[in-house]
C-alpha cells in the first residue's frame, strides 16, 4: 500500500496541508463537544462522525492518538455571539430540575449516540465544570494585557491580539449583529471571559472569582481545556462550521494571549497547528433546529426503522467539508448501500484473518489510501471498499484482512454486524416480530397445500403492517421503510 502523506485542509490557512505533527509520532487531537442541554441533533452528530474519522485515520498511520471532547456544561448563552441566558440554567429552570441533573441525563443520552454510531471513545471527556479553577487562573494570566471589567464581567478587547477574525476571514455586518451590545465595551467583538451573577440574583452554577461570584464564558473553557490536556500548540483542533465565525477566533485570540504569541501568519499561535470545520447537515424542513421543539436526533431515525449506522454511511458518502442535505428516500438509500456491504462482508465472517499485503489487492488498498490521505475522501474510500468485497477468486483470509484494515477507518463495523442486526422495528409498526414469524409459517404452510389465494392474502396483509416478504432470501423478510 502506497505510504501517502496524509493532507489536511486547514480552515485557519485555506489550503491543505501535509499534516506534521508537533511532537513526533504524536497527534493529539481537541473537539469541541456537546453543550448538555438538550438531546443532541443529528446535526451536532455529524461533527463527532468526522471527528472519529480523523482519528481512526491518524491511528491507521501509525501515530499515537490523544483525543480530547469537551462536555459544556455551563457557560454556553443562548446565542453563540456572547448574548442571552446561559443555556444549562434556562433549561434547568423550564423543567425544574437541578441542572446537574439535566447535565447528567443529556451527558449520557449524547453518550449513547456516540456508541449507536460506532465514534470511538476519546482519550478523555473533558467537563467544563472540572476546570473551573485553572479557568479563573488562565483569566487572571491575561486580565492584565488583554481583559476590562465592566458590571456585567470581565471582557477581552479583541484589539489587543493581532489578526483577531483571521479564521473566519473578518468579522463580518451579519457576524457583528450576532455579538451582544454591551455598554462600555471598548469594540463591538469583545466577548466576556467571566460572567457575574446579576445582583440580586442567584444561579445554580456558580463560583467565587477576582471578579465577583459568576461562571466563565464558553470560549474560555476551550482554550483552558486544551492547554492543560494538550498543551500549546497541539496538533489539531476540530469543531462544526458554525464555531468557525465566532467561538474559535475568540478561542484563538485568548491562546494567543496566554502564549504571548504574534499574528496568525504563523499557525501555531492560534494554539493549534490546524484547524478543521465539517460543513452543515441540511434539512429543508427546519426540524434541525432544537428551538422548534420536536428536532432530528438519531432516536428518530431508529423511531422509524432506520439503524443509525445508515446516518453514519450517510455522512460517509460526502466529504465532510461539503454541505449535506438529509433526505429521508437519501437516508433510505444509504441503509440499502450498507445493507449490500453487510451481506458481502458476512461471506467473509469464519475466514481466518490473512495478510491484506497481497497483489491482487494492491491497487485497491492504494486507491483507499489516497482518498484518505486526502482530506479525508470517505465517499471514493467507500467505493474502494465496495470494489475489495466485490473481488472474485480471491482467498477469503485475504479479502477479510484487506476489508477489516479500510473498515477500521471508516468504523462502520462490519464485522461485528449482520442483515439481522439492520433489521430495526419501527415505533409505529402495528405488528410484533414474533407475529410475522407466526404469519410466514401460515403462509409456508398455504404454499405447501397450493392454497396460493392464501398465501397472497398473508402475504399482503403483512405488506399492510409494514413487513416485506422476501422469497428466496434468507434473511426471510424486513421492514417496509
Amino acid at each position: 500500500m502506497t505510504d501517502a502523506p496524509l493532507k489536511l485542509f486547514n480552515s485557519l490557512t485555506r489550503q491543505l496541508e501535509e499534516f506534521r505533527p508537533v511532537h513526533e509520532g504524536e497527534a493529539r487531537v481537541y473537539s469541541c463537544g456537546p453543550t448538555v442541554y438538550n438531546y443532541p441533533h443529528i446535526g451536532n452528530m455529524r461533527a463527532y462522525v468526522f471527528a472519529d474519522v480523523l482519528g481512526r485515520t491518524l491511528s491507521w498511520k501509525d501515530y499515537e492518538l490523544t483525543h480530547i471532547i469537551n462536555i459544556t456544561d455551563v457557560g454556553h448563552l443562548t446565542d453563540d455571539g456572547d448574548a442571552g441566558e446561559d443555556k444549562m440554567e434556562k433549561m434547568a429552570a423550564a423543567k425544574a430540575e437541578s441542572i446537574w441533573d439535566i447535565a447528567k441525563h443529556y451527558t449520557e443520552a449524547y453518550w449513547a449516540d456516540v456508541k449507536a454510531l460506532n465514534i470511538r471513545e476519546p482519550a478523555k471527556w473533558s467537563v467544563a465544570t472540572d476546570y473551573i479553577d485553572e479557568m479563573i487562573d488562565f483569566a487572571k494570566g491575561i486580565a492584565d494585557k488583554h481583559c476590562y471589567e465592566l458590571d456585567t464581567g470581565l471582557y477581552f478587547d479583541v484589539s489587543t491580539v493581532a489578526d483577531y477574525g483571521r479564521l473566519a476571514r473578518a468579522v463580518t455586518e451579519e457576524g457583528e449583529g450576532r455579538i451582544e451590545t454591551v455598554e462600555g465595551k471598548r469594540n463591538a467583538a469583545d466577548f466576556a471571559i467571566w460572567r457575574k451573577t446579576p445582583a440580586g440574583e442567584t444561579r445554580q452554577m456558580e463560583w467565587d472569582s477576582p471578579w465577583g461570584k459568576g461562571a466563565p464564558g464558553w470560549h474560555l473553557e476551550c482554550s483552558v481545556m486544551g492547554e492543560k490536556l494538550l498543551g500549546f500548540p497541539f496538533d489539531i483542533h476540530t469543531g462544526g462550521i458554525d464555531h468557525r465565525e465566532i467561538h474559535h477566533p475568540n478561542e484563538i485570540a485568548q491562546n494567543q494571549a496566554f502564549c504571548g504569541c504574534g499574528g496568525l501568519d504563523v499557525a501555531t499561535h492560534s494554539g493549534a497547528k490546524i484547524w478543521m470545520h465539517n460543513n452543515f447537515l441540511v434539512e429543508r424542513s427546519g426540524k434541525m433546529s432544537k428551538s422548534s421543539g420536536e428536532f432530528l436526533r438519531l432516536q428518530l431515525l431508529i423511531d422509524r426503522g432506520y439503524h443509525p449506522l445508515a446516518y453514519r454511511m450517510m455522512c460517509l458518502q460526502a466529504h465532510y467539508r461539503s454541505e449535506l442535505e438529509f433526505s429521508w428516500e437519501g437516508l433510505g438509500a444509504a441503509l440499502t448501500r450498507l445493507k449490500r456491504i453487510v451481506m458481502a462482508a458476512e461471506k467473509l465472517q469464519d475466514a481466518p484473518l490473512g495478510d491484506p499485503s497481497h497483489p491482487k489487492f494492491a491497487a485497491l488498498r492504494d486507491k483507499f489510501a489516497a482518498a484518505m490521505s486526502d482530506d479525508l475522501n470517505t465517499a471514493v474510500a467507500l467505493v474502494a471498499l465496495e470494489e475489495a468485497l466485490a473481488m472474485k477468486k480471491v482467498d477469503a483470509s485475504v479479502k477479510r484482512a484487506v476489508i477489516e484494515e479500510m473498515d477500521q477507518v471508516l468504523g462502520l463495523g462490519l464485522f461485528g454486524l449482520t442483515r439481522t442486526d439492520l433489521r430495526i422495528r419501527p415505533g409505529d409498526a402495528r405488528i410484533t416480530e414474533a407475529e410475522i414469524e407466526a404469519e410466514l409459517f401460515r403462509r409456508k404452510e398455504a404454499r405447501v397445500a397450493k392454497d396460493f389465494a392464501a398465501s397472497d392474502a398473508i402475504r399482503e396483509s403483512l405488506a399492510d403492517g409494514g413487513v416485506e416478504v422476501m422469497d428466496g432470501d434468507p434473511l426471510g423478510w424486513e421492514w417496509k421503510l
